[in-house]
């Protein structure tokens, strides 16, 4: 079978590459295209390349569509998403142009999601082809609105059938058994010198370069570079001209499931005004209530349990009118319910320096370890990897599973592998298709016995 999946990797690679052509951010809606152009693209074209393998497939109103095969009032369902982030960052090669140095490819969308979308529909010919009995019904959905709201499949519950089990290929191996709450916050300030500060792309991803202006003072341009020459930022300028002071400053991006990994332009920009000496009421709530830590200490939501610590990120700043407002996104360990992260972070959210307001607060994902659905991913992906060290986990992400029923999130990328999702030069490696072809082939024939 390896044989076989390594002689359709060059049509693979050409399939992905329709796909990364199209830029399929979401934009302004039109009539019959709820997310713009570029998703309603894409899905023509998902389901062109899976109608020209075999499949049945169904559009649905370009909010998602599917490629089924088999019979049967079961749904084994495999739920993956064709629209992108935006490319942000500094990229090596055109983020919409697959292009392949060896056993990499680089493209928006290669490994989040177009790449396993592709990697799903050829599992699902060569098990087809194999001549496995389909007993139950296999359905790739495509969606178009995972990363900004998932209102794809609000419209899929709305007029398909539920899912009886399933995977979602948009996270990592060896299986993902839980996913934290999701909660988002917006910070505002009160009154600030600062003329104005903008940054960031995506509200789930760390604001990874920030431009700051503010009054210029006798010797604070030089103890600003001072200051900033001592923080982790990739670079950093400080420019006057006359009365004004801009900072340039350029983090590390990172997604808001793990702003560790990352560096806050905004944040390190905010810790370095205070330390250069620029009094501001701005920059001092921001610092207390935000700061760099990622830990939600400053608005009472430092928690950790035995699956993971709730982590904090700031995406974007924006200045608008005089007011600065900062989007938060918090990942909610899963033993808190919704109502007791509002209650541990009341009396936190307001002083005389800014306001917080909690947009929305998602309770966690969790299904058990020993649940048949985990036991039969997590085998396909030990029998064919021969990996059993690595074990089911929760993570801070949020992906299909919270919108559909009887699913979880199951690949495609390998555990401490930065593929550069959200990030400029994001890639995946051709055998590592090769490789989750035959995970997702194992993984449906299990499915189909439970």
């Amino acid at each position: 079978m390896k044989e076989q999946i390594h002689g359709l990797s060059e049509e693979m690679i050409e399939n992905l590459g329709k796909l990364v052509a199209i830029d399929s951010q979401l934009a302004e809606a039109k009539e019959g295209k709820p997310f713009g152009e570029g998703p309603a693209e894409a899905l023509r074209v998902g389901l062109e390349i899976a109608e020209g393998l075999g499949f049945r497939t169904v559009n649905l109103d370009n909010y998602c569509g599917y490629a089924e095969m088999g019979e049967g009032d079961e749904i084994v369902g495999i739920a993956g998403h064709l629209d992108v982030v935006p490319t942000g960052g500094d990229w090596t090669y055109d983020p919409f142009t697959l292009t392949r140095d060896g056993d990499y490819i680089y493209g928006r969308g290669t490994t989040d999601d177009k790449g396993p979308v592709i990697e799903a529909l050829y599992a699902m010919k060569l098990l087809r082809d194999s001549g496995v009995k389909l007993n139950k019904r296999v359905r790739l959905i495509m969606g178009c609105n995972e990363e900004t709201g998932s209102k794809c499949m609000e419209h899929y519950n709305e007029v398909e059938e539920e899912l009886s089990c399933g995977f979602t290929p948009d996270a990592s191996y060896p299986c993902i058994h839980g996913e934290k709450g999701h909660m988002e916050m917006m910070a505002y300030s009160k009154h600030t010198k600062i003329l104005s500060m903008n940054g960031g792309f995506v509200s789930n991803a760390v604001c990874d370069s920030c431009t700051t202006v503010i009054p210029a003072k006798d010797g604070l341009k030089d103890r600003l570079e001072k200051v900033l020459a001592e923080t982790d930022l990739q670079e950093y300028k400080v420019s006057q001209e006359g009365d004004r002071i801009t900072i340039f400053a350029k983090g590390v991006p990172a997604h808001a499931s793990t702003p560790t990994l990352g560096v806050n332009a905004a944040a390190v920009t905010c810790q370095s005004l205070a330390e250069a000496g620029f009094e501001d009421d701005f920059v001092t709530f921001y610092n207390s209530h935000l700061g760099t830590a990622c830990d939600g200490a400053g608005v009472g939501l430092k928690f950790a349990d035995e699956y993971g610590d709730l982590t904090f990120c700031n995406g974007i700043v924006k200045t608008e009118d005089g007011v600065i407002s900062c989007t938060i996104d918090i990942r909610v360990p899963v033993t808190l319910k919704a109502d007791r992260v509002r209650s541990m972070c009341q009396g936190h959210l307001e002083d005389e320096n800014g306001r917080i307001e909690i947009l929305e607060i998602g309770d966690p994902l969790f299904f058990p370890r020993e649940s048949p659905l985990v036991e039969a991913l997590y085998k396909a992906y030990v029998d064919v990897t021969g990996d059993s060290e690595h074990q089911p986990m929760v993570i801070g992400g949020g992906t299909y599973a919270k919108s559909l029923k009887n699913i979880i999130a199951f690949g495609p990328e390998k555990l401490g592998v930065d593929y550069r999702i959200h990030g400029a030069d994001e890639y995946i490696l051709v055998s590592g298709m090769e490789e989750a072809v035959l995970i997702y082939m194992e993984a449906i024939k299990n499915l189909l016995a439970i």
